[in-house]
């Protein structure tokens, strides 16, 4: 018959170790059916003993009595032993088998915790721009979003659950944003949080967008540039760009043609036919595009002088088989340059400023503005845009050309003579 004894932490302390291949046990006298096993095995404590809580009862739906363990002392306090027999007793008198409840816990905990581990901002995020930016609408933003999202949003909300994210959340983040970036930034990361809210809204019950009217930072007429270089600086920024290799004849071209940061650094010697003319792609979804272009003697030449790289289809290549990238820290290299030219810092300038800036230039140079607005690849708008279908080579090439000539002018007696600009014609 086992042993009923009042168990404290000083007696089970002081229990000797089973003889050699043998174990023993003793009741508890407060808890019926608690019953504390010792073994000739070595404790936790390092003693020559192991000592174990175990529950000796008719678990459901057995009829006979077993005994099942419920936790290895010290790791299991006397106390925690007895409430923890309590609690399966409890079970035990409703015909609960308390080992298939702790079970059925403990995979309904981890199934939540996978459920949530799924829905955090992150997977959101990523479901959004897989389905949704990249997939559905195909968006040519979709580089922009993303990048947009890794460095400001995911590493403050990225491993919070999407549903847990409130207005105040989104409001802390905008605010460092602004603090960091300027209320534009902000504002496009407003944008951009605004559609993944929206999209994930349509997915999943009951959720609703954070985001409320007015959480804007900026005024939209503020946010219009009208930035364009002077003269000075035109002239500063293209000897400037002439010690940047790839990245200054990048910002040469962009000055010479007006045409996108992008297009220009996309530019594939596939796209320049022999006659220096220049077929601009067009993509998907894209609202509007120079096509092609006859590039003026300036451009071209800037152009020809770019090595070619074996397997790089890139005329302004970058690593690999990429074109030029890293244009923010390029940028900052190339205003040191132009700050030294100039002899003072420049005021802040963009590399899209340089399209205002050729815009301005063949105004000046006598080019029409319906001819300029189709160098720049600008959508034309009204009667004007659906009923005049003329190509405007001739004019576009025209306007180059006049836009060097201009540029030859302004830039006199370019430093390094590399480029013979033609004069205006």
């Amino acid at each position: 018959m086992t042993e009923r004894v009042d168990l404290t932490d000083k007696k089970m302390k002081g229990m000797a170790a089973a003889a050699s291949g043998t174990r023993y046990e003793v009741a508890d006298l407060r808890v019926p059916g608690l019953r504390l096993r010792v073994s000739d095995q070595v404790n936790l404590d390092g003693k020559a003993r192991s000592v174990s809580f175990v529950l000796y009862a008719r678990f459901p739906p057995s009829q006979k009595p077993t005994r099942r363990t419920l936790g290895t002392y010290p790791a299991m306090s006397l106390a925690d032993a007895r409430e923890a027999a309590r609690g399966w007793k409890t079970e035990i008198e409703r015909g609960t088998d308390p080992k298939a409840k702790e079970k059925a816990e403990r995979d309904a905990r981890q199934a939540a915790d996978a459920e949530a581990k799924v829905k955090t901002f992150d997977a959101a995020a990523d479901a959004f721009l897989k389905r949704y930016v990249e997939g559905e609408k195909k968006l040519r933003s979709a580089p922009l979003i993303r990048r947009s999202l890794a460095l400001h949003v995911r590493p403050t909300l990225g491993q919070r659950a999407i549903a847990s994210i409130r207005r105040s959340d989104v409001a802390a983040l905008l605010d460092k944003v602004q603090d960091n970036a300027g209320p534009v930034a902000a504002d496009k990361v407003l944008a951009h949080l605004s559609k993944l809210f929206n999209w994930w809204a349509t997915r999943e019950d009951g959720y609703s967008s954070p985001i409320v009217k007015g959480m804007g930072r900026s005024n939209p007429t503020d946010r219009a540039r009208t930035r364009k270089l002077s003269d000075a600086e035109i002239k500063a920024v293209w000897n400037a760009a002439g010690k940047a290799k790839a990245f200054g004849a990048f910002i040469r071209v962009s000055l010479l043609t007006g045409q996108r940061r992008a297009k220009v650094a996309g530019m594939r010697w596939a796209d320049v036919a022999a006659d220096a003319t220049w077929t601009i792609p067009s993509e998907a979804r894209e609202k509007g595009s120079a096509g092609e272009l006859v590039l003026s003697g300036a451009a071209k030449e800037i152009i020809t002088n770019q090595p070619q790289r074996k397997g790089n289809p890139y005329v302004f290549a970058g690593r690999g088989d990429a074109a030029i990238a890293g244009f923010s820290k390029a940028k900052l290299l190339l205003d040191k340059e132009v700050s030294n030219e100039l002899g003072h810092d420049p005021e802040p300038w963009t590399l899209h400023d340089l399209r205002r800036t050729a815009k301005s230039l063949m105004a000046r140079a006598g080019v029409r503005p319906h001819v300029s607005e189709r160098v720049l690849g600008h959508v034309i708008a009204g009667v004007e845009g659906i009923y005049d279908r003329h190509e405007y080579r001739d004019e576009k090439a025209d306007a180059l050309v006049r836009l060097a000539g201009l540029m030859r002018n302004i830039l006199a007696d370019p430093v390094d003579n590399v480029v013979r600009l033609e004069a205006r014609a």
